[in-house]
């Protein structure tokens, strides 16, 4: 396994950790995602520390906490071999205040979060999203004052935009506060709309970045082809409404570059689309999610191996699309002065 520092910190991390977002199974949305119990949780767990995939990442919402709860167990009495990240923000419950970044909901979330997975401290505590109606000195407050009681060692935010986390470093910085070490963001060769601001920011500012659902909301996994049902079994939205939206044709045309290389690497197209992330800059973790033993193992298998410098460029050019406004000016207007991250 390889492991790189985690953003601007000095943690050391590998470069797949496991999403635990099928443990619990809890409601419809997560039911989709998996049901897995303590006992599958464990044995999943044990092979990823036998792979030295020591890094976990749950967050409170998860099937309404039973992901944290399943996660804790499954990691008893090896607290100090792992990693743990979770996440607060979104809703938990019915109050007026069990949603958002207030100081009330984050101190009050880190409490319930550290009670479900059975420990004392999280590694990294991250916001889920960006909440517009709290001040952001108020939700950076509250994360450097849960960072100095102990509670808390890196934080990291979810979701945000590139004028939301340019915001908050500047705010941190001005006061001497922690500092946001990551950001997880949604990114693949199937939506790459995070290179477009995100990226150089993060560049420019040393965040990592976290990156989730890396298989594009499960439409790489190769069992989406053209002239092919769909398969019973996934997590894709079942209306167009639901998810992120995908022109067919950009999957297809994805997906077929893939095969192409998996039949020159001997490589499955998930395996492919991972190890494309591990090469993009900025990207200091994957999260990889699995619903049983054989689809983890799998994805382990993204690593230890690197596509080629031309094999990357031609999945780069698959995969790209015109950016909008006012990316695609800044590019035609200063050409080779602002070239896309490469």
């Amino acid at each position: 396994m390889d492991y790189r520092l985690l953003g601007g910190s000095g943690l050391k991390v590998p470069v797949l950790s496991f999403g635990t977002g099928t443990f619990g199974g809890g409601g419809e949305f997560f039911k989709a995602w998996g049901a897995t119990d303590v006992a599958e949780a464990t044995k999943l767990v044990d092979i990823c520390l036998e792979a030295g995939v020591n890094f976990f990442d749950t967050a409170d919402v998860y099937s309404r906490g039973l992901s944290e709860t399943i996660l804790g167990k499954a990691v008893q009495g090896r607290r100090d071999q792992v990693i743990l990240a979770t996440k607060a923000t979104f809703r938990m419950a019915d109050g007026v205040n069990d949603l958002g970044s207030s100081r009330h909901h984050l101190i009050a979330s880190c409490e319930a979060s550290l009670k479900r997975l059975g420990t004392d401290y999280i590694d990294l505590y991250q916001l889920h999203g960006f909440d517009a109606q709290t001040p952001i000195e108020e939700s950076l407050r509250a994360l450097d004052d849960l960072v100095r009681a102990g509670k808390v060692r890196y934080i990291g935010c979810s979701n945000f935009s590139g004028w939301h986390l340019m915001k908050a470093l500047s705010i941190s910085e001005r006061h001497g506060w922690s500092r946001y070490v990551t950001h997880q963001a949604y990114y693949s060769l199937l939506s790459r709309e995070y290179e477009w601001e995100l990226m150089p920011l993060a560049i420019d500012q040393n965040v990592g970045t976290m990156v989730w659902s890396p298989l594009g909301w499960g439409r790489l996994t190769g069992k989406i082809r053209r002239n092919q049902p769909r398969p019973a079994t996934s997590r894709l939205p079942k209306t167009s409404d639901d998810g992120p939206p995908v022109p067919d044709e950009h999957l297809y045309k994805i997906v077929e570059a893939i095969d192409v290389i998996a039949a020159e690497t001997g490589k499955s197209v998930p395996q492919i689309a991972l190890n494309w992330l591990l090469q993009r800059p900025t990207v200091c973790n994957v999260i990889v999610g699995a619903r049983n033993e054989e689809q983890l193992r799998h994805n382990l298998g993204a690593v230890g191996w690197n596509l080629t410098p031309d094999q990357v460029t031609r999945l780069d050019a698959a995969s790209a699309v015109t950016p909008v406004y006012p990316y695609w000016h800044q590019r035609v207007a200063f050409g080779a002065r602002n070239p896309p991250p490469a």
